[in-house]
Formats: structure tokens, sequence, C-alpha cells
């Protein structure tokens, strides 16, 4: 019962994550010329991240993520079975929170950007496969790397770390923006472009393997250098 429980935060939390996120993509736009899309949509979803991280984290460690998932898998602090059971949670509630956006937005009218749910994109590095490929593994990796150091076993800043995962989380998107929509999520990547797909837009999902290869490797190359570096974490 206890890791139901954990998949349905985990469920709750990407749903969330995407409504609030990709909602405020959707609703305020991205221009880089006045840039106020960009930090009011990095705002909403680093501020998703706390909020969430001090409702559901408690249960399920407020991963909503799969390549914090991966992380904390190689680290050998998530089984498995739930590691697959995390990834499968967070898949859904990626793809409920873009139904529940293109419900919301289809009720008023559909601009291009309402049609592609918030989904990312690789317009911003001229359309290279392998620009897309490392801007995601870098911004993915930051991520990663100051998520296991803030909730490290000797680093004593769990009251805190919950603000400081989000923060970080904006800051990578103050970036990532303009470059490839800011994914390092790959399921929050991939719900937008597979219910954008399934609505006639096709254009997100030829290239969300990026955002699913990207971030992954983001991932688990911060978790082998944070191993790295910190040796002693892994033995006690």
């Amino acid at each position: 019962m206890g890791s139901i429980r954990k998949y349905v935060a985990e469920l709750i939390g990407t749903m969330v994550l995407v409504i609030m996120g990709c909602g405020t993509a959707m609703t305020v736009g991205c221009d880089a010329v006045l840039g106020g899309g960009y930090i009011l949509t990095a705002l909403a979803f680093g501020l998703a991240i706390v909020a969430l991280a001090y409702s559901v984290g408690n249960i399920s460690g407020c991963h909503v993520n799969p390549a914090v998932s991966i992380a904390f898998w190689i680290q050998g602090d998530l089984k498995t079975k739930e590691f697959c059971g995390y990834i499968i949670s967070q898949t859904i509630g990626a793809l409920l929170g873009a139904f529940v956006l293109k419900g919301v937005f289809s009720l008023g009218e559909i601009t291009d950007m309402t049609k592609a749910l918030g989904s990312n994109g690789i317009a911003g590095v001229k359309d290279s496969i392998a620009a897309g490929l490392i801007v995601e593994c870098i911004l993915t990796f930051i991520f990663v790397f100051a998520i296991l150091g803030v909730t490290s076993k000797k680093a004593g800043h769990g009251h805190v770390a919950g603000l400081v995962i989000g923060l970080t989380l904006v800051l990578v998107h103050i970036l990532g923006i303009g470059l490839t929509g800011t994914s390092v999520n790959p399921a929050r990547s991939l719900g937008p472009a597979i219910v954008a797909a399934i609505f006639g837009n096709t254009t997100p999902i030829a290239d969300v393997w990026i955002f699913i290869a990207g971030p992954l490797a983001g991932a688990v190359l911060a978790t082998v250098v944070y191993r790295f570096l910190d040796p002693a974490e892994q033995t006690e």
C-alpha cells in the first residue's frame, strides 16, 4: 500500500507540474525580446516544485521526473520495482496534465502555441539535434547535481531542500527556455507531445526523443560525477 501511495503522489505531482509550468508557458508566451515570458515560465516550473516538495515530498520524495528517479535508482535509494512504478506514474501524470491543459485552452481561442501544449522544441538551437541534446544534458546535469547535493545524508539541508531544488529549476529554465524550452524532465516533455499529436500537431512528437535521451544522459552523468566527488556518501 505504501508504494501505491508513492505512485499516486508522483502522478499528482507530475500532473501539477505540467499544468502549472506548461500552462504558464501557453498563457504568457516566451518572447525572447521582452523576456518576461521566460521569467514567468521559469518561476512557474520552479515554484511548482517548491510547492510539491513540501506537500508530496514526505510521501514519495517528490521526484516528478524520470531523470531524478534514475539518479536515485543509481544511488541505490530507489528499488528497481519502485523505479519502474515511478516512471509509469510520472508519465501518466504528465499525460493527464496535458489533457487538462488541452481541455481548458480548448474553451477559448487556440493559438499555435497552445496547440503545442507547452511542448519542447529545438528551434532555439536552429533545429540542431546535437545542440539540443547537449543543452538538455548540461541543464539536467546541473539540476540533478544540485538535487543530489542538497538531499545528501550529511548535508543536513532537509528543511530547505525543496526551496533549493525549485530555485535550481528556475535557474536552468532561464537559460534553457530560449534554446529548447527546457525539459530536464522526460515525462514533462512526453506528455504534452503525445497529447498534441493526438489532436493533430505532430511537430513536438518528432523531436521528443531528444528530451528523453538528453535529460536521462545528464542525470546519469551527474550521478556518476557526484559519486566520484563524494564516495563517502555511498557507504553511510
